[in-house]
């Protein structure tokens, strides 16, 4: 399946058992192939993206049509928009970033802010904040595309947030 139309999809909803078999149904059943999927739950919240590759005669907003039954049934935000492609092969990422500290206002802006500047992409970001409700603890876990001197470019970073910022180099893997 090589020509069709390019389609971001979102869905978002309350977690429960069965939102990805009902979208995929429907995506399956309107002839779309998967291109790229992610998915996670925040805060109880089910979020995912999808690139789907839908047939020529299928628009963004006839697929959002189709998809309206299952949102409905499921209680889901979708939404479905062109996309251009783009080149698939980016650079891999080739460093985890850690992020530990109190949580305050800005530690995702000022870290992304200060990788950007530093010319390293993001590719994958996660966040959340554990401990306890007296004594919350920021976590973000960050996959970057860096060369090794991320680690000394970051030390700023680490005095500007008064947190603990530590960086391992990642090994190739196959997904």
């Amino acid at each position: 399946m090589g020509e069709g139309n390019l389609i971001a999809v979102t869905v978002v909803g309350n977690d429960r058992p069965g939102i990805v078999a009902g979208v995929a149904r429907v995506l399956f059943e309107s002839g779309c192939n998967l291109q790229d999927a992610s998915s996670t739950i925040l805060r109880g919240h089910f979020s995912m993206m999808l690139i789907v590759l839908a047939p020529a005669e299928l628009g963004a907003e006839k697929l959002e049509l189709q998809l309206a039954p299952v949102a409905d049934e499921l209680e889901l935000a979708v939404t479905a928009r062109s996309v251009r492609s783009a080149a698939p092969a980016v650079a891999p990422p080739t460093h985890m970033v850690a992020v530990y500290g109190a949580d305050q206002p800005g530690i995702v802006f000022r870290v992304a802010q200060h990788l950007a500047a530093s010319n390293v992409n993001i590719t994958a970001l996660s966040s959340r904040v554990i401990g306890s409700e007296d004594q919350p603890v920021y976590a973000l876990m960050l996959e970057v595309a860096a060369d090794d001197e991320i680690e000394s470019r970051l030390q700023t970073l680490r005095d500007e947030l008064g947190m603990d910022v530590s960086v391992h180099p990642l090994g190739s893997d196959v997904l």
